[in-house]
């Protein structure tokens, strides 16, 4: 028989079992939810991705999914559109070690303040999406990263039209292409299968803090 000292530590437990039974229930009743909508989505397709906005993380964001596919032994590529000759941890992780699954072209001079000549950007940019087009065109790329090409469809360097046309128009079925870069067109998020936004919350370079190894590069 239970004495009146243990009933207290009884009613507790017996709290602690409800709210745990509550909990299962809500959980297998969400699982039975997602399972059923997962169940519906059977399709796949190669995927236009955009990452744009003023926060920090687009790019990184986008190597993410290249390491991916490399961790899968998926071929891939990478043309950047603006940064330059700047050495950076993704690069030469990729071209030391897996330069035979991802193919890397840094094609830009640097930022437009930096090379301080417009004919020389539009050359390098139109290079580089020369570059692109031939990646993304080669079926045994299962993914492209066009670093930073929102920048040099915003400078007007490249074609916004024919970029959205190539892409819409002769991009393969199955090949994942991946956009980066502050200030994408509404045009290219309208057409884009998946778009993100990147909001700038906090900034250490607001505190005078430089860029720093690991983190930005």
């Amino acid at each position: 028989m239970s004495s009146e000292s243990e009933t207290p530590n009884a009613l507790a437990s017996d709290v602690v079992q409800s709210d745990s039974d509550r909990h299962n229930a809500k959980m297998a009743r969400k699982k039975q939810a997602r399972d059923k909508i997962m169940a519906g989505k059977t399709d796949e397709k190669g995927l236009v991705i955009v990452h744009t906005g003023k926060g920090k993380g687009k790019s990184s964001a986008a190597f993410g999914m290249i390491f991916r596919c490399i961790a899968h032994q998926l071929p891939c590529a990478v043309v950047q559109f603006i940064k330059g000759g700047m050495d950076t941890g993704e690069r030469n992780l990729i071209t030391t070690h897996f330069a035979d699954l991802c193919s890397f072209h840094t094609m830009g001079e640097g930022f437009t303040w930096e090379t301080q000549d417009r004919d020389r950007d539009i050359a390098a940019a139109a290079a580089a999406w020369e570059k692109a087009k031939e990646l993304i065109l080669d079926e045994r790329n299962h993914m492209v990263l066009l670093d930073e090409i929102n920048i040099a469809l915003r400078y007007g360097y490249i074609d916004l039209q024919e970029v959205i046309t190539f892409l819409r128009d002769e991009k393969p079925e199955m090949t994942h292409v991946v956009l980066t870069g502050r200030n994408a067109a509404e045009e290219l998020i309208e057409m884009a299968d998946l778009a993100t936004e990147m909001s700038l919350l906090k900034h250490p370079f607001r505190s005078g803090i430089k860029a720093q190894i690991g983190v930005e590069f």
